[in-house]
């Protein structure tokens, strides 16, 4: 699923994010969603969430 629409998460899903201090290598976290961080409907770059571990990053990757 695409990462980058609100409409796609929601708290309780398992995604895949990049944190900002990995964003020039690339290197994504795996968690479950706690808070939809971006008010937007969607982001170029990805909707900013945070994790339940508190890490805050932009979702890469939906996993069903």
């Amino acid at each position: 699923m695409d990462g980058t629409k609100r409409c796609n998460i929601r708290p309780g899903l398992r995604v895949s994010i990049v944190l900002k201090e990995d964003q020039q290598i690339g290197k994504r976290t795996e968690g479950i969603v706690r808070d939809i961080l971006t008010n937007s409907p969607a982001h170029p770059h990805g909707i900013k969430v945070r994790l339940e571990s508190g890490e805050v990053g932009r979702v890469k990757e939906i996993f069903d």
